[in-house]
Formats: structure tokens, sequence, C-alpha cells
């Protein structure tokens, strides 16, 4: 069996391709269960945040496991195979190994450090396991991923003043509206992002801030964990009249297709009034043609670039650390994953002697005969097992420890040949 990694991200494609690909939570079970009915493709995880869709496969072909996931990421985008292929990445066994744990450890992110990920590494094992994506190769690598993310969090400083999205988003709105703290602030959505941007809001010194949101019980959630700022609440079909009174409006919410167009705000606002939208939804939730208007500004993902490279250069020596401890992590998951090649072979050779063993244990308890008591054959049996056990643990301790991989193989090939086992190892 392979592992392999094929997808985008905001490195490879922009915000109006990755959008196309992103998989919903509610999505993902569908999602897994096409590609497991792929006949190539073993096992599936996938990571689906705003900056990033890949799927993690377990493979026992590469080059057609690997066609079979692009083939079902242009059907599921419904773009054509040749424009799609450019954006996408594809990589293999260890090189696929070492991009999750960096991408679990913050390091592949677009801001590099950033925590969000390892949480969203987190729910990916979660719901591959149980939506029955996850087996025994993706488990460990995801838990051994995430693990390597908690090390690079607590073991170095590249998490320390780390901005997310959401602060790089309230970065670039400073930038551009010096007057922050006397805006009228309005954030469309109330999940984790809303959450973040109300945080980095309140620290940049707004003081008028709104939330609008579908679900008024969810937005209540959000507003208790800021009583004293104090925050204005809205139902979602009172968003256009709250944005024509807004000078700034964040949007960050789970729809996907965009909730405001340009129709929307000609509709609603004043042309003589100046407006900053910055999205930070994938899909994004404000189309492209709101730019059209002369009295809008607007931003999205894709545009908060900037802001992160000016905080990019000052973690940069401790991502070098980071990288340090994940090659750690990778050696750690190469030798459980190779020694997955002596599991065959030693589940043969305990089975041929078992066999031995029972067929010798009746011959001998026969012989016997009758007047030989139970509790006499319970000793003997308990006796032929554990000269067993003594006999093939030494043998199959040193093998699961050899981590010379021509080594470990060769001495494979000498207990097949010397027990006459057939077996086949299940790493290709």
């Amino acid at each position: 069996m392979y592992i392999a990694v094929v997808g985008l991200s905001h490195k490879t494609a922009p915000v109006e391709v990755r959008e196309k690909l992103s998989i919903p939570e509610h999505q993902g079970e569908p999602a897994m269960t096409r590609l497991k009915a792929c006949a190539h493709v073993e096992e599936v995880a996938i990571l689906s945040t705003c900056n990033r869709m890949e799927l993690y496969v377990v493979t026992n072909d590469t080059e057609l496991g690997v066609r079979e996931v692009t083939q079902f990421l242009a059907d599921y985008s419904k773009l054509p195979l040749a424009y799609l292929r450019p954006y996408l990445f594809v990589l293999l066994h260890q090189d696929a190994v070492m991009h999750l744990m960096r991408v679990s450890a913050g390091l592949d992110s677009l801001v590099l450090g950033e925590g969000q990920i390892l949480a969203q590494v987190k729910q990916a094992h979660k719901l591959g396991q149980q939506y029955g994506g996850v087996g025994r190769l993706l488990n460990q690598l995801l838990k051994q991923a995430i693990s390597a993310g908690k090390r690079v969090r607590t073991e170095t400083s590249i998490g320390t003043g780390a901005v997310s999205i959401s602060s790089a988003a309230v970065e670039l709105a400073q930038m551009k509206i010096p007057h922050l703290p006397t805006s009228r602030v309005t954030i469309v959505g109330a999940g984790k992002m809303s959450r973040l941007l109300v945080q980095h809001l309140l620290a940049k010194g707004a003081g008028h801030i709104s939330v609008c949101n579908r679900s008024m019980e969810r937005a209540e959630e959000l507003a208790s964990q800021f009583k004293e700022a104090r925050l204005q609440l809205f139902p979602l079909d009172e968003m256009m009249p709250l944005i024509a009174s807004s000078d700034l409006v964040f949007t960050s919410t789970a729809a996907t297709e965009p909730i405001l167009n340009r129709g929307k705000l000609e509709a609603e606002c004043s042309p003589h009034r100046s407006l900053m939208l910055i999205d930070i939804a994938v899909p994004r939730n404000i189309h492209a043609d709101v730019n059209e208007l002369a009295h809008v500004q607007a931003f999205n993902v894709d545009d908060l670039k900037a802001v992160v490279a000016q905080n990019q250069e000052s973690r940069r020596a401790m991502a070098m650390e980071a990288e340090a401890l994940l090659e750690e992590e990778l050696e750690a998951f190469d030798i459980w994953w190779r020694s997955l090649e002596t599991v065959s072979t030693i589940s043969s050779l305990r089975e041929k002697v078992e066999t031995i063993r029972a067929q010798e244990l009746e011959k001998a308890l026969s012989r016997l005969g009758s007047e030989f008591g139970e509790k006499h054959q319970e000793i003997i049996e308990a006796l032929t097992k554990g000269i067993v056990n003594k006999i093939l643990h030494d043998p199959m301790v040193q093998l699961r420890a050899q981590q010379d991989i021509e080594t470990r193989r060769m001495a494979m090939q000498s207990l097949r040949m010397l027990f006459n086992l057939e077996v086949e190892s299940p790493i290709g």
C-alpha cells in the first residue's frame, strides 16, 4: 500500500478555484463513499479549509489511485480536468507524510505558525473515523501529524504572536481605515472565525461592532464571550439595512453561494457612503462584481498575503527549528509504517508453528489414551504453547526492531524460505 495526497492550496490556486473544491462537513460522508468506491483507493481523509483542500489516500497503485482521485476532484468541482490539473499538487509516500506534518504544525499555512489548522486536522481525523474513510495507515498518520503539530507548538515559539486569518483581516482593515475605533463594523457570521474577528477588533479599539447571523442562538453564544463589548446582534434578514449603515463589513459564513453582490448593494446602500468589505470565507460570501461600485472596496482571503508577508520573516528561524522536530516525527512514522512489512510474515510463521503444535499435541494425547485426565491435558497444552511462544519471541522482536529496510527484508526472505511460508507483503 502507498500513501498519497492530491490537492490544492493558497500556494497553488486562487480563491475562485479553491472555493469550487471546498468540501463542507455535511458533504464529507458522500465524498468519502465515492472515493472509497474507486478501485484503487483503500482509505481516504479529507482536509478542507479556507486555504486548502487536500485528499489523503492509501492506494494499492499510485498512478491509477492518483488518477481516480484527480477525476473525482474534476467531477466534484465541475471543472474540466485540463483546466483543474495545473492547480493541483500530488505528493507520494514520505513527501505526503511530511506535508501533512508541516500542515498540522502550521508551517504550510498562509499565516506561518497559525494554530487553527491543528484543530482542523483533528476534525479531519474524527470525520474520517466516523465516516469509515480512515483505516489503519491513515489513522496512524493523522495521529502522528496531530502529535507533531502539538509538539511544534509546545517546543518552539513559532506560535508566539502568530496571526490568524481573522487577525490578518483586521490588520488589513486598520491599514485601510485609520479611524477604526470610531467606525461602524458589521460581522456576518458567528463561527470561530467571527469570534477571532471580534477578539482582534476589540484589541484594535473598535467600539461599534454588530454581529448578523442566521441563528440568533449562535450569535448570542458568541456575544456571551465578550460581555463587556456589548455587541449588537441582528438576524440575517436584517443584513442589508445593517450593511447600509456600516463603514466596514467582514463576512465569514458557511454559505456555498455569495450572500452579497452588486445588485443588493446598489439597492440598499448610498453611493455617497464609502464601504469596505473583507470576505474571509471560502467559498466566497461576496461576489466579485461588488468591485464595480466606485464607493466600495472589497477584499478576499487572497488579498491578505501582503499583510501576512510583513509577519513572516520574524518566524522563519522558528520554522527551521520546527522542521527539525518534524524530521523526528517523520522517522517515527516511517519506522512504524515499514514495520508493517513484517506483519504478514510473522502471522504466517505463527500460524504454521501453531498448526504443527496442535497436530503433535493431538497425536500425543491420543497415544496417552482416555484415562489421561482433563487437568493433565490442560497442563500439556499450556506447556506446548509456552514453548512455542518462547521460541518465536526473540525472532519476532528482532524482526520488528530492525530499522534497516534491506536487512529486514533479507531476514523476512530467509524466514519464508526456511519455513516454506507463502505470504504477500502489505507494503508496496
